[in-house]
């Protein structure tokens, strides 16, 4: 199993529509082989910014791999850029897998 993981920091007060962006969206991973499920998790919140995680759920690092290089990836991601102002930097993504 492997778990994938972006980092979000997300300007203060802008975290409902950051939320948003996310319910809205269609992400096609019902549709993509190998994936277990989905979370948008909320973390704290400091001076400048709050912290968001995504947090997806694979049968393996190749099934993630191959959504990266998927159609339904560039799909999922074509209106990634449209909302730049609300977001304080890239996001920074962390892969693991599951040993236990």
């Amino acid at each position: 199993m492997f778990i994938a993981m972006n980092r979000f920091r997300i300007t203060l007060g802008r975290e409902d529509d950051f939320v948003d962006i996310w319910r809205q969206r269609e992400t096609y991973l019902d549709t993509v082989p190998g994936f277990r499920e989905f979370h948008l998790l909320r973390g704290p919140s400091g001076d400048d910014a709050t912290l968001f995680a995504s947090h997806s759920v694979w049968d393996s690092r190749e099934a993630f791999d191959a959504w990266t290089r998927s159609e339904a990836f560039r799909k999922a991601h074509a209106q990634a850029g449209t909302a730049r102002q609300i977001y304080l930097g890239p996001p920074q993504f962390e892969g693991f897998d599951v040993v236990l």
